[in-house]
């Protein structure tokens, strides 16, 4: 893995696109301090070194019909990598399942689950999610309300706040 050094330009494009992915190159670079080319430049060599990983709409999810949303905590029998990677991959065919992730700890995995009703969320947990192979346990929580949604990552734009980031040759 490379180690690289964002520089403050960098890391404007990166705040400035993580906030508005639609916002226009010119004014990227102009917020950026630059002239429209070399930001245009920049901006695919951050993509290309993987620090931007894609473009995505924020939609509401209420507003599409799925007002429940829970984060069911799930442990396995085992803890073999097989059969973690296995999990993994099952839950890749679910789309009622928005994120995995794996957790060090008393649980294995938390998912964050959408659905229509708690009565849709309860067929998902039956249907699938507790008749999937080597599920021990699944304690479900029900979220009530989010009161911050912000994706990404806090990004330094001073220098002296700035970090070595690594990003894949």
């Amino acid at each position: 893995m490379q180690r690289v050094k964002l520089d403050r330009i960098d890391r404007h494009i990166l705040h400035d696109l993580q906030s508005d992915g639609r916002m226009t190159n010119v004014d990227l670079a102009r917020r950026a301090g630059i002239s429209a080319p070399p930001c245009l430049r920049r901006v695919r060599a951050l993509e290309e070194a993987g620090f931007i990983r894609g473009y995505h709409a924020n939609v509401d999810a209420v507003a599409l019909g799925f007002n429940v949303t829970v984060f069911a905590h799930v442990g396995l029998s085992s803890q073999a990598e097989s059969d973690l990677k296995a999990f993994e991959e099952l839950v890749q065919g679910w789309p009622e399942v928005r994120e995995c992730h794996m957790l060090a700890g008393e649980t294995d995995f938390l998912l964050k689950i959408v659905a229509a009703n708690w009565d849709a969320y309860q067929r998902f947990l039956t249907s699938k999610l507790t008749a999937a192979p080597n599920i021990s346990h699944v304690k479900s929580a029900l979220a009530i309300r989010t009161s911050k949604l912000q994706p990404g990552v806090p990004i330094a734009l001073e220098e002296d706040d700035a970090i070595e980031a690594g990003a894949e040759e």
